[in-house]
């Protein structure tokens, strides 16, 4: 018979992936705070199921980023992503619809901020190249 113990492997997380993790975090709190707004009634704006599920997935990307920077994990850097990336496709129709053009302009600041999260997330740590002669 034989044990086996587990052990758990931490991962160093780079600077630019913490940045990436903090505005990642950033933008799930934002999530998360207008799943408590509603759009009153006369007012063109997203629906409120629209806004319940953002926050649903700003709490799942909070609890992941939180998760990515205390271990390193990739798979919580992935699902961190996968909710920014989910959330920012519910702004899209925003850019078709009738909708005030300030809303328009924050739907695109959020878009352009989901990229720039994601990117700094996975992107690794910058090592110099070996020269071989």
């Amino acid at each position: 018979m034989s044990t086996m113990t587990a052990t758990s492997v931490t991962r160093t997380v780079s600077g630019r992936q913490r940045a990436g993790l903090v505005l990642g975090g950033l933008l799930s709190v934002v999530n998360i705070a207008s799943g408590f707004e509603s759009t009153p009634e006369g007012e063109v704006g997203p629906p409120d199921v629209v806004l319940w599920g953002g926050a649903v997935l700003g709490v799942v990307g909070l609890v992941a980023v939180v998760v990515a920077w205390r271990s390193g994990n990739r798979g919580a850097l992935r699902v961190a992503a996968g909710a920014l990336v989910i959330t920012a496709l519910s702004t899209m129709p925003a850019f078709f619809v009738d909708v005030p053009p300030v809303l328009k302009v924050f739907a695109a600041g959020f878009v352009l901020l989901t990229v720039a999260a994601v990117v700094l997330m996975f992107s690794s740590a910058q090592r110099p190249a070996p020269i071989t002669d």
